[in-house]
């Protein structure tokens, strides 16, 4: 019995894609880092767990979602950003992200083996080493700040690393791509929360703002930016995506395009069909029935058209020929919601890899894409960091600062 047990076991490997076996023995040496994934608001907003982890079973495989425990140890991940994400229009918003940070806390307790909580961007090879995922921090759109920078450094104190400074909304002081454009970018206090995020070692995230805040950024800050979960504009017309005129900019900048799975930023064909129907940028909204809307959708039209995993790395090439190897990065954005074929969760993240050596790419620029790049831009946030730091303290900012006539906090003592 043992005999034929082995034997079966080198039929299968002698069978398996050799891009694919070679993209799993080059995720055995290098780093792969995800930078963006909202589980912990997948748990928290879950009908049944309601934001408890151990209710939520993350060891077992959740069918209708795409990221758990048993498909993470086949991903190759040696990190992974996850977002504390709440929508924009929720009740008591810096409450609210506080609970999803403490979701990613407690994912981080109940599941020492697989995730170490992390804040450096030395914890990621600490964390390949012990064979663990390195479990990082994000916070999705700024509406917990409550118009205020003094959250914003309690986030940081809690272990966030990167803001997307807006989600699918216009906030008071930051213009979303998928929102009215009500500043022309950033206001006084944007240009505040920025140069917070470059004193506090914190990467700056551009993957839902206006072209106009990603210029404006660039123009400000003093570190690398990342987009966390952004493609090519030019493959797919979706106002998520990164502009040519932007990308042309990253390269000055130091910052890398990290290229999300989200069919409709993918594929033009699928936002369109899409498009008319104004709920695809929403993850959280309470008030749509994204389901019953995309259902009435595909009745009257047919389902969808597929984005593919091929059609991503096409993404890939376009940035990488446009602005070169060195600026590229992955950032999924598993949600729970739809997914391109052959990227279906977190398990496939090898068979990325394996279409990119396909194409002939070298063991060289898969290891910067993976991690090489990302790491980079991490360590020159911190270095930045480090310095604004030996000479600029923390102050308390409010919107409402900047805004002529605006009512003032002021506290008052009790006696």
């Amino acid at each position: 019995m043992a005999a034929k047990t082995k034997t079966k076991k080198r039929s299968a490997t002698r069978n398996e894609d050799p891009a694919l076996a070679k993209a799993k023995r080059l995720l055995k040496r290098i780093a792969l880092v995800d930078g963006h994934n909202d589980l912990p608001w997948v748990i928290y907003a879950d009908p049944q767990a309601r934001g408890d982890v151990a209710a939520y079973d993350l060891t077992r495989v959740h069918q209708e979602g795409d990221t758990d425990i048993p498909r993470l140890k086949q991903s190759g991940l040696a990190a992974q950003f996850w977002s504390a994400f709440v929508p924009t229009e929720i009740a008591h918003p810096g409450r609210s992200v506080l609970e999803v940070i403490d979701v990613w806390r407690r994912m981080n307790e109940a599941h020492p083996d697989i995730f170490m909580q992390a804040t450096k961007s030395s914890d990621i090879a600490k964390a390949k080493r012990a064979g663990k995922i390195a479990s990082f921090l994000t916070v999705e759109g700024g509406v917990g700040l409550e118009n205020s920078l003094a959250p914003l450094r309690i986030w940081h104190a809690a272990g966030a690393r990167l803001m997307v400074l807006s989600h699918n909304e216009t906030l008071d002081w930051v213009d979303s791509a998928t929102d009215e454009r009500r500043h022309g970018g950033l206001t006084e206090f944007g240009r505040e929360v920025v140069r917070e995020l470059n004193r506090l070692g914190m990467l700056i995230d551009l993957a839902h703002v206006t072209d106009e805040v990603m210029h404006q950024v660039l123009d400000l800050t003093k570190a690398p930016i990342v987009f966390s979960h952004s493609n090519a504009r030019a493959l797919c017309n979706h106002p998520r995506n990164v502009p040519d005129d932007v990308l042309k900019r990253v390269p000055q900048n130091g910052g890398v395009v990290m290229l999300t799975f989200v069919p409709e930023f993918i594929n033009q064909a699928a936002l369109d069909w899409a498009r008319p129907l104004k709920d695809q940028y929403t993850k959280g909204r309470k008030d749509i029935d994204r389901h019953a809307a995309y259902a009435a959708r595909a009745k009257e039209l047919g389902p969808p058209p597929k984005a593919t995993l091929e059609q991503l790395c096409d993404h890939i090439e376009y940035v990488a020929q446009s602005i070169g190897i060195k600026h590229v990065g992955i950032g999924s954005d598993f949600f729970g919601g739809d997914t391109p074929d052959g990227l279906e969760d977190v398990s496939r993240f090898p068979y990325l890899l394996a279409e990119l050596i396909r194409r002939g790419w070298s063991e060289t620029a898969i290891a910067a894409l993976a991690s090489g790049n990302f790491l980079r831009v991490f360590r020159a946030v911190e270095r930045v960091g480090r310095e604004l730091q030996q000479t600029k303290a923390g102050k308390l900012v409010r919107h409402e600062d900047f805004v002529k006539g605006a009512a003032r906090f002021e506290p008052r003592w009790r006696g």
